[in-house]
């Protein structure tokens, strides 16, 4: 494990495994670096890059200095960044994929490429008001210490399977992500509006907005809106893949050079 410190003074752990150019792997909601759909993810990633896999602030064995904030996340992004030598593509999936998008737009000098996958903002004024409802539920539980409760009631509420999320409990990591479930009001904090497009406009790197083919409607719409707004992105639909992306099915889109 390696530590990178933020702007604020929080402590980001990483891992670092690989050859190539350095990639920063930007998570989504309830996952952290040694969970071992990531872990696996990055092992895949680090035959053509050097991968540089942080636990996002109040995951893992990250820090956290309060009170949160997007800026803050993108200031974490820098700093694993400078820690990879001061450029690297951006790999975000979910909430990690607004997460990339605002790096780019903050620092370009920084960054060669964002690769998002399944950006996940609400798509429309209904859903804003429907996730704003669960961010509620969510955060009742969260402060009631239902950390477990909180995790399944949101992973339903965003349409995970009903099936998938009963079976959680068994993972190897659950104990770890029911001790990072408040950092879920992060990642609604992230999402809760439609995608910033007027300022993505001013996204001056090269940009592959993808999403999976099985992926829900929402995020098609999503995908589009932001592949519209951002200059010279494109916009790639991933055949066969949902929100789950297998990562050698995404790894030749991360690897080409021209995005």
């Amino acid at each position: 494990m390696r530590v990178a410190t933020s702007k604020d003074g929080t402590e980001l752990a990483y891992d670092v495994a690989g050859n190539g150019p350095a990639l920063v792997y930007i998570t989504g909601a309830t996952c952290f670096r040694r969970f071992r759909p990531i872990a696996a993810d990055a092992k895949v990633f680090s035959t053509e890059f050097t991968v540089y896999n942080y636990d996002r602030r109040g995951r893992g064995d990250s820090g956290d200095t309060l009170p949160y904030s997007v800026e803050r996340e993108v200031d974490d992004i820098e700093a694993v960044v400078d820690a990879a030598g001061g450029r690297a593509v951006l790999y975000g999936h979910s909430s990690g994929a607004a997460l990339a998008l605002e790096a780019a737009l903050r620092m370009p000098e920084k960054v060669d490429r964002v690769v998002a996958y399944d950006a996940s903002y609400v798509h429309d004024e209904v859903e804003r008001v429907s996730y704003a409802e669960l961010a509620k539920k969510v955060r009742v539980l969260v402060d009631g210490g239902e950390n477990g409760r909180a995790l399944k009631v949101f992973l339903k509420g965003i349409g995970m399977p009903g099936a998938f999320v009963g079976l959680l409990p068994l993972f190897p990591g659950w104990k770890t992500m029911k001790a990072l479930a408040p950092t879920l009001m992060y990642d609604i904090a992230i999402t809760e509006d439609v995608p910033p497009v007027g300022r993505f406009a001013g996204i001056e790197v090269p940009v592959r907005i993808v999403v999976g083919e099985k992926s829900p409607p929402e995020l098609h719409q999503v995908a589009r809106a932001l592949a519209d707004a951002v200059p010279g992105s494109t916009h790639r639909v991933l055949p066969g893949q949902n929100h789950m992306v297998g990562a050698k099915k995404l790894l030749p889109i991360l690897t080409a050079a021209n995005t």
